[in-house]
């Protein structure tokens, strides 16, 4: 790695591609090969996500990925929000399709369609089925490796209840995931925004979703959660007959954690101007035993690696790597694909009984004898990733700020980039021209407010127009 990560943008290209990330020389704009090494945390992420997802009583299904437009076009909301972004199939083999079909943007109108022959009765109720799955959305802005493409890999899950209560519970159990899996074990820090009325969900009521901070302050979305009330049960005739033998209409909500795009987060949040820096638990490799070598040592040395591989497989993904590279090469090579830990084995390591442990989030070394090797390793896994979550949560609590006036704004986010806090007139449609104002004068969006907060302003004017305001939004910059 020759960038530093303080001109981001070019480290970020840098290390999907110097790590073996993905490739982006496909042949269709947006669309990204995925390579071995990324993909093998993604499968970490996803286990972590769908265990989660299980364990609320979940279940998993796969649907198709084609939509007939007539599907898509039943919710008047929804069609509108994402027809532009479609990719549509009109032919197969010679022939015209006998409507179009889109390649699936979102599931919403895929599985609804079948949820309405599936529902009958309160026995049926709740409905929670996820999917692990990829989208298809022709995005229009600027495209950048896992953080913005024209094809994503995510998890949705899509539920049904009988009651509005029961869905807003659901709700907020996808932010308690969010904060259990994104935050607890990708050690990712954000914050869980409601988002106002003009930037919600196609088709939501209300939509919650979790914003984190690159390191050049921009926001990015994580998953988000939404409450669609009653909308899509309408448009599909999603029923059930009551206890006294009334039909009603189910209350549905969906959530969308977008694993590509968190391992976008993932890289951006814990890498250094060395390359990558992984939590031990989503590393592919997680102990990498580099043999320091002499011929005439060689067969006793590599014996003694097997060894200690052999010892640690039980709790680490170990890898021996006795390639001809030199020592520092591999260093250097492991240390930027992000290995959390580094054992170095020598002859004299051999004779005086120890092994040379190198820590990749701090750099630190430490002799640790053959007989503690096993017990010490977990510590040190252990103190890894609370160190990345503890920098991550450092760092990110020195971005939010607050302003009232838009100079103010526009000055913050130009020398200290991140979440701001401002006051603001009201999250309805009418809002909506303020945060246009916000846009022009400081390219920044409103990204909703704080949820859980009941903080309001008491005698603030809004930061766009100057009427009162009544409630806190937060702005940022966005990818």
């Amino acid at each position: 790695m020759n960038i530093p990560k303080s001109n981001f943008s070019e480290w970020y290209n840098s290390i999907t591609k110097d790590a073996q990330l993905c490739d982006i020389r496909y042949g269709i704009k947006g669309f990204v090969v995925f390579m071995p090494w990324a993909v093998m945390s993604m499968n970490r992420m996803y286990a972590m996500y769908e265990d989660a997802l299980e364990r609320r009583d979940h279940l998993p299904a796969l649907f198709p990925a084609l939509i007939p437009e007539s599907y898509l076009t039943r919710e008047s909301d929804h069609v509108k929000g994402f027809v532009p972004e479609v990719f549509w199939v009109t032919e197969a083999g010679l022939n015209k399709t006998e409507e179009r079909y889109a390649m699936r943007p979102t599931s919403e109108t895929a599985m609804y369609s079948m949820y309405s022959l599936w529902i009958h009765g309160t026995r049926d109720l709740p409905l929670k089925i996820y999917q692990r799955c990829q989208v298809w959305r022709y995005e229009t802005k600027a495209t950048k490796p896992f953080i913005r493409s024209r094809e994503f890999h995510w998890i949705e899950a899509h539920n049904c209840f009988a009651t509005r209560e029961q869905a807003m519970a659901q709700v907020y159990e996808d932010m308690e995931m969010a904060q259990e899996i994104i935050h607890g074990k990708f050690c990712i820090p954000f914050i869980f925004f409601k988002r106002p009325q003009w930037d919600k969900f196609a088709g939501a009521e209300n939509t919650f979703a979790a914003d984190s901070l690159m390191p050049d302050g921009r926001t990015l979305q994580l998953p988000s959660t939404h409450m669609l009330g009653q909308h899509f049960s309408k448009a599909f005739d999603i029923k059930y007959t009551d206890e006294a033998g009334k039909s009603e209409y189910v209350w549905q909500t969906c959530y969308g954690p977008a694993i590509s795009r968190i391992y976008a987060a993932l890289i951006a949040t814990h890498g250094d101007d060395k390359g990558l820096v992984l939590p031990v638990r989503l590393a592919p490799t997680q102990v990498v035993i580099v043999p320091i070598l002499k011929e005439e040592t060689k067969a006793k040395v590599l014996e003694k690696c097997k060894e200690i591989k052999k010892a640690l497989e039980c709790c680490f993904v170990v890898k021996i790597d006795d390639s001809d590279k030199t020592p520092g090469f591999k260093f250097n090579e492991w240390e930027m694909k992000g290995v959390p830990i580094r054992i170095e084995l020598g002859m004299r390591d051999i004779d005086a009984g120890i092994a040379v442990v190198a820590r990749r989030d701090t750099g630190e070394k430490m002799k640790i004898p053959f007989a503690e090797l096993d017990a010490k390793l977990d510590e040190i896994a252990q103190a890894i990733d609370k160190n990345l979550l503890s920098k991550a949560d450092t760092w990110f609590a020195t971005r939010l700020s607050s302003a009232t006036k838009m100079d103010e704004l526009n000055d913050i986010l130009e020398k200290n980039p991140g979440f701001v806090k401002v006051p603001f007139c009201t999250d309805e449609m009418q809002g909506e021209k303020c945060a246009d104002l916000i846009k022009e004068k400081c390219q920044a969006n409103v990204r909703g407010s704080k949820f859980g907060s009941d903080e309001v302003p008491k005698s603030e004017k809004c930061i766009s127009c100057g009427a009162h305001a009544t409630i806190y939004l937060y702005a940022a910059r966005q990818y």
